[in-house]
């Protein structure tokens, strides 16, 4: 069993039948090989665990589960980009969101009408949960999108990408940079005064716009290494939000690991 993670539309799309998990095949590798255009720190290591474990195991069925499908709820205007529909259409460029997994293990312990789910570790998202259903979350097409994180850039000004393009800065380089040399790793890691104050500012805007997709806020769960053990992370996000009101804040234990054994039991029967 493996996490296909950030693998989008294409892992859970089957023809017209969209599912959650899958029995691992060629084609799927396939469609996983894919993508790794938008989602490298995720899938590259994905595969190789996947080989590994069909070398050790070939003889049991492997299922690969989207850490997408949870966000497959959201609205036409959380998911789709102001670009030309052939783009769309054509290439997939829509918002697929990401750390579904996570989100929806922590819906699952936090039962509140509104609720925003802040995913901080490595990857960080900030997803807006409506009575248990995904309706808007910070990642889009990939997982740069949102706040920063822990070697990403989180969301930039596409027209400054164009500009380092047009500068000579060429797509290898920007994929490297942007996924695995910028965010907290860039401004000086997370016990610097500036980069904690960065992320917080922006981890906490983030919150505010989801609770406006929600029309309001009961509660706000961390999870995820740093949303889990950062209090002091925790006490400044919050801090930075008093004016929404009163809602609560919750450090909660992602178990994406529970979802998953739960998606692979109900598909295969057991």
């Amino acid at each position: 069993m493996v996490e296909a993670d950030a693998v989008g539309h294409r892992i859970v799309h089957f023809g017209d039948l969209v599912v959650d998990a899958a029995v691992v095949d060629d084609s799927l590798i396939d469609y996983i090989e894919e993508g790794t255009e938008v989602a490298p720190l995720h899938n590259r290591p994905a595969l190789e665990a996947l080989r590994r474990a069909q070398r050790a195991l070939p003889d049991v069925p492997h299922v690969a589960v989207s850490d997408s499908y949870f966000h497959r709820t959201m609205p036409r205007e959380a998911r789709e980009y102001a670009i030309p529909r052939d783009w769309r259409d054509d290439f997939a460029l829509v918002r697929h969101g990401f750390h579904g997994l996570a989100v929806e293990s922590v819906a699952e312990q936090v039962r509140v009408p509104r609720l925003v789910v802040c995913h901080l570790g490595g990857g960080c998202s900030v997803t807006a949960v409506a009575d248990g259903r995904s309706v808007d979350t910070t990642m889009g097409l990939t997982p740069l999108e949102g706040p920063p994180m822990g070697t990403r850039s989180g969301s930039i000004d596409p027209g400054a990408l164009l500009y380092l393009f047009r500068r000579g800065v060429g797509a290898d380089e920007l994929d490297r940079v942007l996924n695995e040399e910028s965010g907290l790793a860039a401004l000086g890691g997370l016990d610097d005064p500036f980069a904690r104050s960065h992320f917080t500012y922006h981890v906490a805007r983030a919150v505010a716009a989801m609770a406006a997709a929600l029309g309001g806020l009961d509660a706000v769960a961390f999870s995820g290494g740093i949303g889990e053990n950062r209090a002091d992370v925790r006490d400044a996000v919050a801090a930075r939000l008093a004016f929404l009101g009163d809602f609560r804040v919750e450090a909660v234990a992602a178990r994406e690991d529970a979802v998953i054994a739960r998606k692979v039991r109900k598909l295969l029967g057991l």
